[in-house]
């Protein structure tokens, strides 16, 4: 089992900036596959952003490219996500996941753990 906890979050103003981090414990392993989902009101979870531990491989969606970044400290199990230019649609929970093994993509499918989500809130 492994488990994810998260930090971070709050309110941002539009164009402003914010950072999440997150850290496995429990069964952790070298090779994993770390992530970012989010799920507003009424709409389904979606990828973010993910970074695959043993080359670095990063996934963005479209929607946050350019403007999000992801990254992970393996010593620590922790990864981070350094968010700016936050815009009005980046409002959601947010929900660390992580997947073990070789396998890393953007698909909720793909991962079988999440944490409990942290509230990012965007506003004008």
């Amino acid at each position: 089992q492994v488990f994810l906890a998260e930090s971070g979050g709050g309110s941002a103003k539009t164009g402003g900036s914010l950072s999440l981090a997150c850290v496995a414990s429990g069964a952790v392993r070298s090779r994993k596959c770390m992530g970012w989902f989010r799920q507003s009101p009424g709409k389904e979870r979606e990828g973010v952003a993910s970074i695959f531990s043993g080359d670095g491989r990063t996934y963005y969606a479209d929607s946050v490219k350019g403007r999000f970044t992801i990254s992970i400290d393996d010593g620590a199990n922790t990864a981070h996500l350094q968010m700016s230019n936050l815009q009005l649609e980046d409002t959601a929970t947010y929900f660390c996941a992580a997947e073990l093994g070789g396998y890393c993509s953007l698909a909720r499918g793909g991962f079988s753990y999440f944490g409990q989500g942290t509230q990012v809130t965007v506003s004008s």
